[in-house]
């Protein structure tokens, strides 16, 4: 694999008035009837030195290559002469945004979802990007649809298809991109390319299975709500009993404790509220 070359060629300044020289000499000698030399002089102008000139704009680069050998890159901005035989290619430094299609994929529990990634790159290798691969913009796209494929089959969309999993797509959005910028650079490492961020920036499961889903959330959200008011409430009965016990404002059999358990849970658990019946006889009655 090509190892990237860094080069500062001369400036461009000295040998443009040179060019100027040499066009002014040789149109002069055209002038007075010197035409051999004057040829010459213009084609060196326009074949050997002018062709060298070159323009490098902040955050690009030139790989330049001379009958097909990789010769160096040049990186500095500014205005440069170079061999002029060298074939100049231009390569953008600037980093750049990859905004990922959504893609269809099941997830580690085998649910189909839709999933797609933002991502921020830029080229760090110039050699590895001109020469390792055949077009590294093209690459990108590919193997940020793999990762972002490799991503969702590695994990559950959230924890109530896996009780056990420490890292869901859904609740584990800041490891889940660490997780995906590692492995694209990983990936994009053979172009020369850096990753500088990563995100998932769309997350939903699938239209199919959607309404499903939904409604299983919700009475997910339902059963752990009733949950937490029955524990609230058992508490509750808990302790009315030992403050009757302790205050001894009334004697209970375990019969009389039972019914009163019961209308203390119903009370405090039912979604409606009571209504309040009086008992104008004994307790027994």
């Amino acid at each position: 694999m090509q190892t990237e070359k860094i080069i500062k060629p001369p400036s461009g300044y000295l040998t443009l008035a040179i060019t100027i020289v040499l066009l002014i000499a040789g149109i002069y000698l055209l002038a007075i009837k010197q035409f051999a030399i004057g040829s010459i002089l213009l084609t060196l102008d326009f074949v050997l030195v002018l062709p060298g000139l070159i323009i490098v704009n902040p955050n690009e680069s030139k790989v330049l290559t001379l009958f097909g050998k990789y010769v160096g890159t040049v990186k500095s901005d500014g205005f440069f002469w170079v061999n002029p035989l060298t074939t100049k290619k231009k390569l953008s430094l600037r980093a750049r945004n990859l905004n990922g299609q959504q893609l269809k994929v099941n997830d580690k529990m085998g649910n189909p979802i839709e999933i797609a990634a933002v991502i921020v790159w830029q080229v760090n290798e110039t050699a590895k990007a001109s020469f390792a691969v055949e077009d590294y913009l093209q690459y990108v796209n590919v193997q940020s649809e793999a990762a972002v494929r490799h991503l969702a089959n590695s994990f559950a969309y959230d924890s109530l298809e896996d009780e056990n999993a420490q890292i869901t797509l859904k609740d584990g959005a800041e490891k889940v991109n660490s997780l995906l910028e590692e492995e694209l650079n990983e990936r994009l490492s053979r172009a020369g390319i850096d990753v500088i961020e990563a995100r998932i920036s769309h997350l939903a499961y699938a239209q199919e299975i959607a309404s499903a889903m939904l409604q299983r959330q919700q009475a997910a959200a339902v059963i752990a709500a009733r949950k937490l008011i029955v524990e609230g409430a058992v508490g509750m009965v808990e302790m009315a009993l030992e403050r009757l016990s302790e205050k001894e404002i009334v004697q209970l059999d375990e019969e009389r404790k039972a019914a009163m358990v019961s209308n203390l849970l119903v009370v405090l658990c039912g979604d409606r509220n009571a209504q309040p019946v009086v008992n104008a006889g004994t307790l027994y009655n």
